[in-house]
């Protein structure tokens, strides 16, 4: 309330100045084009009106804040990946976040490859962030973290790059999908199934697997029941 209160005073203030006649002292000259002469005000004022009525826009929803962006989310951005990948990657990358900001930045990426054991140089490592930090801050965020895995996929990185090295040695899903290498397993999981079918196919998976624990917590709580009953 107060910012929309100034603001209005600082605009009535602007236009006053506008429509005021000057004060006839007598002493000053006519212009000689005979038109009339407007003051011009400061350019702290102008500044300062324009801030408050962009807040005031903002307040009232008519616009949008400059550093406000879209929610990420990266199931409905990374179709080609399964909810578990992306799961497992989300967990890779956290794991190496040590400054728990959310970014991946040059020394959490240099430890990173170095537990991968990939060590890269310096300028290896700055190139690695470079091919996929598209905000150009100098470090990764989850989003340009997943662009690694799809870059991999899509076979868009060199064999012998730092990037393809981390995508070859993250094991997501080598366990259960037997990977020969990053590119390969990509590639046979974007063709195994369709995006959609693949995503719903998933979600149920996991109700269903939700569902068997809790019938297994059920089973060992009666079955506790039944045995301190027993001894009582």
């Amino acid at each position: 309330m107060a910012e929309n209160e100034l603001a209005q005073k600082l605009q009535r203030r602007l236009v006053l100045k506008e429509v005021e006649p000057p004060a006839d002292n007598g002493d000053a000259a006519e212009p000689e084009n005979g038109t009339e002469e407007k003051p011009v005000t400061s350019n702290a004022d102008s500044e300062l009106s324009a801030k408050l009525n962009r807040r005031n826009d903002i307040n009232a929803g008519a616009a949008v804040p400059a550093n406000r962006t879209h929610i990420f989310n990266p199931y409905t951005e990374f179709k080609e990946f399964s909810r578990k990948q992306i799961k497992d990657m989300e967990a890779m990358f956290k794991e190496y976040d040590t400054g728990r900001d959310n970014f991946i930045d040059l020394m959490e990426m240099k430890l990173m490859m170095e537990k991968l054991g990939a060590p890269q140089t310096h300028i290896g490592l700055k190139n690695m962030i470079k091919e996929v930090d598209e905000d150009f801050d100098g470090k990764l965020n989850f989003r340009e973290f997943l662009l690694i895995f799809r870059k991999a996929a899509a076979g868009e990185l060199e064999e012998d790059s730092g990037l393809m090295s981390l995508a070859k040695l993250s094991e997501i899903d080598v366990s259960t999908e037997g990977v020969l290498g990053a590119k390969s397993f990509f590639e046979a999981k974007v063709q195994a199934l369709s995006s959609s079918s693949k995503f719903e196919a998933e979600i149920r998976a996991e109700q269903d697997e939700r569902k068997r624990q809790e019938e297994d917590k059920k089973t060992r709580r009666a079955a506790f029941k039944e045995l301190k009953s027993a001894f009582n």
